[in-house]
C-alpha cells in the first residue's frame, strides 16, 4: 500500500496573478502558505484486472477511458499507466470547493502516489509542473499555478510567474519569532459556502485576455500588494501586513460580482469590530473561509462563534507533498 498526502494552502498576498492570461504579459507574484490540513491518497494493487476508485463516488472500471473522475483519468494517461489493476482512494481534512486549493493538493498527492507505484523518483518541480499539466493543459481549467506549486513545495513560499511560464520559487525569509506570531495571530472561519474556483476565475481570465484595463490595473495593484506583504512580513511588521490584507480584499471584490455577498460582507465587518485587524476571503472568492489577522484572537473567536461560524485551527506545513507509507 502507498499513502501520500498534500497540504492545503492559504494565500498571503498577490493571489490571482498566477493565471497565464495575466503573467504571460506582465509576470505574476504571490505569497502562499501550506497548512496542516491535507488531501490523502491511498493506492493499492488489485487482484482483479479492474480500476477501483473511491472518492465522493465509487467507480469500478476496466480502462482509463471509462473513468469519470477527470483528474484521475488524465493523471493515469500522463504517466502512461494503461488500465493498471489498482485501487485508489482519496480522503481530505477539509471539503473541496472551500478556497484552500484542494484540487491542486489532490492532483499532486495522486501523481506522487502513481510515481511511487511506477518506481520513479520525481522532483518537487516536476511534480508541480505535472499537476499543472493535468489541470490546466489537459482539462482546460481556468485556474492558476499557485495551488499545485504550494502543495508540492510546502512552507511559506514566494512565487514569481514569468512570462514564459516558468515559476521561480523561493522561501519567505521571515524570522522564527515572526513566523510563530503570524501563525498565532491568524484565524480562519468557515462561511458554509462552497464554490468552484474555475467558474469564478473564468471572468477574470476572459477579461485579462481581452486586455480589460480595469482588470489589468486591479491585478497590477494586487501584485504590488504581494510585494508589499513580502516586505512587511520579512521586516516583522505584521500589523502592516494586516492592513494590506484589508486593501487586498477590497481590490479582490472589485474583480467580480461573485467574489462576495452581503452575508460575507456583514461577517467581515463584524470581525473587524471584534478583534480582527485585517482579513480576506481565501481562494478565488464566493465562499469558503474568511481569514483574519487578529489583535485579540479570543474576542474574535467568541464573536464569530456567536455569529454561527466554525473556526478551523491550523499551523503551517513546511514540507509539501510527501509519502506517508
Amino acid at each position: 500500500m502507498i499513502i501520500t498526502k498534500s497540504p492545503l494552502r492559504i494565500s498571503l498576498g498577490g493571489g490571482g496573478t498566477d493565471l497565464a492570461s495575466y503573467y504571460s504579459e506582465h509576470e505574476g507574484f504571490l505569497i502562499s502558505a501550506a497548512i496542516d490540513k491535507y488531501v490523502y491518497i491511498t493506492l493499492n494493487r488489485n487482484f482483479v484486472n479492474e480500476l477501483w476508485l473511491k472518492y465522493s463516488k465509487i467507480e469500478h472500471v476496466t480502462s482509463n477511458g471509462e473513468i469519470q473522475h477527470p483528474i484521475i483519468r488524465e493523471a493515469l494517461n500522463l504517466l502512461d499507466l494503461k488500465s493498471p489493476a489498482i485501487e485508489i482512494t482519496s480522503l481530505a481534512d477539509i471539503p473541496a470547493g472551500t478556497g484552500l486549493g484542494s484540487s491542486g493538493s489532490f492532483t499532486t498527492a495522486l501523481l506522487k502516489a502513481l510515481h511511487i507505484y511506477k518506481g520513479d523518483i520525481v522532483s518537487t518541480r516536476t511534480l508541480a509542473e505535472e499537476a499543472c499539466t493535468v489541470e490546466i493543459e489537459k482539462l482546460g481549467e481556468h485556474i492558476g499555478k499557485q495551488d499545485q506549486y504550494i502543495a508540492a513545495y510546502g512552507g511559506l513560499t514566494c512565487m514569481t510567474f514569468r512570462k514564459d511560464g516558468y515559476v521561480w520559487v523561493e522561501p519567505l525569509h521571515i524570522s522564527d519569532e515572526d513566523l510563530y506570531n503570524l501563525e498565532d495571530n491568524l484565524a480562519m472561519f468557515f462561511t458554509g459556502y462552497s464554490h468552484s474556483a474555475s467558474s469564478i476565475l473564468v471572468d477574470q481570465d476572459q477579461k485579462s485576455r481581452k486586455k480589460d484595463s480595469d482588470m489589468i490595473q486591479n491585478l497590477h495593484d494586487v501584485k504590488q500588494m504581494g510585494y508589499d506583504s513580502k516586505k512587511a512580513l520579512e521586516e516583522g511588521r505584521l500589523e502592516d501586513f494586516a492592513d494590506i490584507m484589508n486593501v487586498h480584499w477590497e481590490h479582490k471584490k472589485r474583480r467580480s460580482g461573485g467574489m462576495s455577498n452581503p452575508q460575507i460582507d456583514e461577517w467581515y465587518e463584524y470581525a473587524l469590530k471584534n478583534g480582527a485587524l485585517g482579513g480576506k476571503l481565501i481562494g478565488a472568492g464566493g465562499g469558503g473561509f474568511l481569514m483574519f489577522y487578529c489583535r485579540n484572537k479570543q474576542q474574535l473567536r467568541h464573536a464569530m462563534k456567536k455569529a454561527g461560524l466554525m473556526e478551523v485551527r491550523f499551523r503551517f506545513d513546511p514540507q509539501g507533498t510527501r509519502v506517508v507509507v
